[in-house]
């Protein structure tokens, strides 16, 4: 693009404004930004950092987080989706703004219940680590100067003169390294982590801090600073809930998922009815092979452990004339006659597959759907089990399908920190035998997907397979990650959906 003089003087004149709104590639967000943005770009960044933060957890479990596979893995990451990594050079403009915006949108989203808060506020603090621990001597005393937080250098003198003490109160330090090492006089709450864990030295009020362990000092102050703004943001919420252009797509993003929605399925007719039991047991997750025991065991399922199930399986390949077929033969094998199914249940299943109604084609739930809205209540038999189920009855629920008690406590740990998605991953690799399936599980019908590409060696599922029982159970091993999913807005899609689905399938 050619510029005249005076428009060039103009462009490098705005460069440099830009530059000063971000002196630094890291920041603690606490101005928000003011500018205005298209919804598209609004929507691309907020799915790009989500897709970020969703990797950050799934290293943060799989990996050390001081290790190389951790660093590279991440790094990798923030490459491809353009966000500010190490310590860009000064022309970063772009990503440094994508990191800003991308930041306070997912903070709207993400502020919306204590649950959200809490996994937010965790990515986010790891996320910061990594960048922070990445950052030069030099760059790290630029930023803390940035975010005012220069903290006093002690003196070569007084440093000698507490040598002694903060050798033996610095793990790790040898008198050498002492001296070598630049140290920071603290006041004592800011250093609460390191003097709970006996790292530093303590004198009059004052923790005597090395350089190395400053990053404990910033992430706390961060932490703070993070958590009180998320609770105001919270506070502002129904500001932001009166403009209709915004809140559907804050709520998309809070129940997110960023990969294929599975509403065009290649499947389609190669499932025979014969097959659901062995593959419920062999390639199902764990929420549809519960809901599939359930009706299996009671004949009936719930409005939300149809609509659940329902386009699950339409997912995996049922037609519509099969899944009529299937939920009728169920059905009147208990209190529902043939008639009363006519009546009362076929039309929903129609809907579902856009023969009535709209003519909208549904898509079936996503892990984040399941895991945060309808929660089940006594009687219903929907949801994540991971989530929703008492860890005792998911123990016992677990031992009945044969997993190793090694496998139960991984999978149980997972659970104790929230982390669902990566329970069920274990789930899948305990009971396919693997210790890295190489991607990051965010569907059902993922995990149908790719169970089914396991077993079979690679090769799409066969019409004519029908033995699904010579399938061998296996179990054992550990989490990995990594999606190749193209991202969609396919969530949003769904929500608008399910808005005339939800009237025709409420008849339990």
């Amino acid at each position: 693009m050619e510029f005249s003089s005076r428009a060039r003087q103009r462009h490098a004149r705005l460069a440099g404004d830009r530059r000063e709104q971000y002196p630094h590639s890291l920041q603690f967000y606490l101005e928000p930004p003011t500018e205005s943005i298209s919804l598209v770009e609004f929507e691309s960044f907020a799915i790009d950092r989500l897709r970020l933060l969703k990797v950050v957890e799934n290293l943060g479990v799989s990996y050390v987080r001081s290790s190389d596979a951790y660093k590279t893995k991440l790094e990798a990451e923030l490459r491809k989706l353009k966000f500010p990594y190490r310590a860009l050079a000064e022309d970063d403009y772009e990503a440094r703004r994508k990191d800003h915006i991308s930041h306070f949108i997912l903070r709207l989203a993400y502020c919306q219940s204590e649950d959200l808060r809490r996994w937010f506020l965790q990515q986010e603090m790891d996320l910061f680590r990594y960048r922070f621990n990445e950052l030069s001597d030099s760059l790290m005393q630029k930023f803390l100067e940035h975010v005012n937080l220069s903290f006093e250098a002690i003196g070569e003198d007084l440093k000698n003169q507490l040598a002694n003490e903060l050798s033996a109160s610095t793990p790790g330090f040898t008198l050498p390294k002492v001296k070598e090492q630049t140290f920071y006089k603290v006041g004592l709450a800011d250093a609460v982590d390191l003097f709970r864990t006996r790292r530093v030295f303590i004198k009059d009020g004052f923790a005597y801090v090395p350089f190395k362990e400053i990053d404990v000092i910033v992430l706390n102050n961060y932490r703070t600073k993070l958590s009180k703004a998320l609770a105001l943001t919270a506070r502002s919420l129904p500001s932001v809930q009166s403009d209709e252009r915004l809140q559907p797509l804050l709520n998309h993003l809070s129940h997110s998922y960023v990969g294929p929605d599975y509403s065009v399925q290649k499947n389609t007719g190669k499932i025979s009815l014969e097959q659901i039991d062995a593959l419920s047991v062999k390639s199902f997750p764990l929420c549809m092979r519960q809901l599939h025991r359930a009706l299996r065991e009671s004949h009936h399922l719930r409005h939300g452990g149809r609509m659940q199930y329902g386009l699950f399986l339409k997912g995996i390949g049922l037609t519509l004339e099969q899944a009529l077929e299937f939920w009728k033969k169920e059905f009147i094998r208990g209190k529902v006659d043939a008639d009363k199914f006519d009546k009362g249940y076929a039309y929903s299943i129609r809907h579902n597959y856009g023969k009535e109604g709209k003519r909208t084609d549904y898509t079936p739930y996503s892990c984040m759907k399941i895991i945060m809205s309808n929660p089940p209540s006594q009687g219903d038999y929907h949801g994540c089990p991971f989530r929703h189920s008492d860890p005792e009855l998911l123990k016992q629920k677990l031992q009945s399908y044969k997993i190793p008690p090694s496998g139960i406590a991984q999978v149980l740990e997972l659970v104790k920190g929230m982390h669902y998605q990566l329970a069920c991953q274990k789930y899948f690799e305990l009971t396919h035998d693997v210790d890295d399936i190489g991607f990051s599980l965010n569907h059902p019908n993922q995990y149908f997907t790719e169970s089914q590409k396991l077993l079979n060696g690679g090769r799409e599922l066969k019409k004519e397979f029908n033995n699904s029982g010579n399938f061998q159970q296996k179990n054992n091993s550990q989490e990995s990650i990594n999606s190749s999913s193209t991202l969609t807005s396919s969530n949003e899609k769904a929500d608008t959906e399910l808005e005339g689905l939800e009237a025709y399938f409420t008849e339990d």
